[in-house]
């Protein structure tokens, strides 16, 4: 969902932060630590079970002009559970998607089942990519690092996606008697005991998660009367320990992440690939100021790499990707979390290297706080985030991955409203201003 009005959206921040909250709500499922510490959020000002209804409307390259509602519910039926709602749609494009997440199992303490889905038709989809084709060998990859971004596919079709995600929080550290970790807030910030952050010790303090997840992807590209189409049936098992004080805004601590990916049976048998990944997050608090309650220098690093990607040559010289993730998962850079300044999945490679520094700046000042009629917002804190960006994709897993690196950097206006960070990044880079909606913090 890459905004292009870079000019319309930085006259309103905040209208275009509720505008986009919604269709935002149902996250991208390729980014970011899969697994998440199950929380039971209680904000001081708020109630047990918070609600977010909110109309919205928004223009893009990829959708044009579309309108839509959104509902989002934070507690129903369990203190740790979310559910959304959401459909929009315009001249030319429509699209719905539903999620639930960190619903516990029955008969359990441990066990949290997430699943999300999204079904939608859009005027030009786009992909940095070949797709099964051969390409030149005289001209860079599509989608690799030194690929021109005007090598896409580009075309009408569908984006249909399933996200099951089934979780195990391990009985030790904060989650030693339950799978739950309980945390009180004053106006936005924590009140209660931390998480973690004091010491590295997953027996003693943080939370580790087991996650066991299967995901699914369709996406069709009609070109010229053809309809080209990807698709992606896939599984994961991941280990997260999140050893943050709030995990929702550390503003200390650490976490990590390893994942295994296996695509499962596809009737497309170069499609059957597998994946790699391991991610670090830590975080310093600083001290406040009069114009801050809260200061955060966070750090990130991601490392990818797909041990059965193949390059396939034929007799004309020509090369093919084989075995290999499509362009959509992977050793991925570009979008909503890594690599801001550029399209969505705009580099993908066998290998990936990614690293960022964020400064995040919570204001002491709260903009809408006297503003009756955006009362419903339920927003606690404003936040300013600075942010820079490094990363590359390459064909090895090797030095080359820290040579000719992207470059890219930017700011966000963040908040905290009804108990969930929501956030807008803009970000600029060789190729160009981003735009970016979006909930939770990137890491």
């Amino acid at each position: 969902m890459l905004i292009k009005p870079l000019l319309q959206i930085i006259k309103s921040p905040l209208r275009s932060i509720c505008g986009l909250l919604m269709i935002c709500v149902i996250p991208m499922a390729t980014a970011k630590p899969a697994a998440t510490v199950k929380t039971s959020v209680v904000r001081a000002e708020g109630k047990p079970t918070e609600t977010l209804i909110l109309p919205y409307a928004f223009s893009t390259e990829g959708m044009g002009l579309v309108a839509g509602l959104g509902y989002m519910r934070k507690g129903f039926l369990q203190p740790q559970m979310v559910s959304a709602i959401t459909a929009f749609g315009g001249e030319e494009s429509k699209a719905a998607a539903i999620g639930i997440w960190n619903f516990r199992l029955p008969y359990t303490q441990r066990w949290h089942l997430s699943f999300i889905a999204m079904n939608g038709e859009y005027p030009r989809n786009k992909a940095y990519t070949s797709g099964n084709a051969y390409f030149d060998n005289t001209s860079a990859r599509p989608g690799s690092n030194e690929s021109d971004k005007e090598q896409f596919v580009q075309g009408a079709g569908v984006s249909n996606w399933t996200d099951l995600r089934l979780e195990y929080a391990l009985p030790f550290g904060a989650t030693r008697d339950s799978g739950t970790v309980n945390y009180q807030l004053q106006r936005g910030l924590l009140a209660s005991k931390p998480g973690g952050g004091s010491e590295w010790n997953p027996l003693t303090s943080g939370a580790s998660v087991l996650i066991f997840r299967q995901y699914n992807r369709h996406q069709t590209f009609e070109q010229d009367s053809i309809i080209h189409s990807g698709k992606v049936r896939a599984a994961s098992l991941g280990l997260l320990y999140d050893n943050t004080d709030l995990p929702l805004n550390p503003e200390q601590g650490s976490s990590q992440y390893i994942a295994l990916h296996r695509s499962a049976d596809t009737s497309d048998n170069s499609n059957a690939w597998d994946f790699a990944e391991l991610e670090l997050s830590k975080y310093y608090s600083l001290v406040s100021s009069d114009w801050a309650r809260q200061r955060v220098q966070a750090f990130n690093t991601w490392l990818a790499y797909s041990p059965s990607w193949k390059v396939e040559n034929n007799e004309q010289g020509q090369s093919r990707i084989i075995d290999g993730p499509p362009h959509n998962e992977g050793a991925t850079l570009g979008g909503f979390y890594r690599m801001r300044g550029f399209d969505q999945n705009r580099f993908h490679d066998k290998a990936a290297f990614y690293a960022t520094a964020e400064y995040r700046y919570t204001l002491e000042y709260n903009p809408i706080e006297n503003v009756r009629w955006l009362r419903f917002l339920n927003m606690d804190w404003a936040q300013l985030a600075f942010f820079a960006e490094a990363g590359r994709v390459a064909p090895k897993m090797d030095s080359s991955l820290l040579q000719d690196m992207q470059f890219d950097g930017g700011i966000g206006i963040r908040a905290l409203m009804a108990g969930i960070v929501v956030r807008f990044d803009m970000a600029y880079s060789k190729e160009g201003f981003t735009g970016w909606a979006m909930i939770g913090h990137p890491f």
